[in-house]
């Protein structure tokens, strides 16, 4: 071999491995920057988009001026399966709920935890569309007993409230309404409540059960 193909080859060798070298940081630094961006955006308990995403969402369904609703779920009688079988079986079921409503069907868009017992569901479509997915919600949820920690069965319940997108609506708006209308649910028993604007506020939210204080039933 040549003195000059030696040359170059030593050359070539030395450019890629100064490439190698300048490409693992690179790489690893990528992949740090992936995980930090997943971890700002969804929670670390279920795996399920966070608040944050949720509110990117919501802003990106307003600009996008097409009929959406979103639905908001409160477990019940949380706090007693963490009193009564420990905090990691708590989670377990906080895991087992989140998996529950990211399986929804279409026109569920997205399924969130928010914080300690409360998700979030958003649904494309107008009211109709809104209403089955909240109750499709609720039954999911209760669908069959969850097993936690330890083989312990559990069957999980939710209070929902839900509300459907207004012009003028901010995210904040739309979380408002919503949880008027979980806290309806919550405190009247009546397992699904919508949020409908009328000129008195506290009457805002409707239950839709079988119960006799509930109206629009499914």
């Amino acid at each position: 071999m040549s003195t000059a193909l030696e040359s170059v080859l030593t050359a070539a060798g030395g450019v890629l491995a100064g490439i190698a070298v300048v490409a693992v940081p690179l790489l690893r630094l990528r992949h740090a920057l992936q995980l930090a961006r997943y971890q700002a955006s969804h929670d670390d308990t279920t795996g399920l988009p966070n608040r944050r995403a949720l509110l990117t969402a919501l802003r990106r369904s307003i600009v996008d001026g097409r009929p959406f609703g979103l639905i908001l779920l409160d477990l019940d009688q949380f706090k007693a399966v963490n009193d009564t079988y420990g905090h990691e079986a708590g989670n377990d079921l906080l895991t087992v709920v989140g998996q529950r409503l990211t399986g929804l069907p279409t026109p569920v868009r997205l399924a969130a935890r928010l914080s300690g017992d409360e998700f979030a569901v958003l649904v494309d479509g107008g009211p109709d569309e809104v209403r089955v997915a909240a109750w499709d919600a609720a039954a999911v949820v209760a669908s069959e007993p969850a097993v936690l920690d330890g083989g312990v069965r559990v069957t999980a319940r939710a209070s929902v409230g839900y509300t459907t997108s207004r012009l003028g609506d901010t995210p904040r708006d739309l979380l408002r309404d919503a949880d008027q209308a979980v806290y309806h649910a919550k405190t009247h028993g009546c397992g699904v409540s919508r949020y409908q604007p009328t000129s008195t506020p506290a009457a805002a939210p409707r239950c839709q059960d079988t119960g006799q204080r509930c109206r629009d039933h499914r």
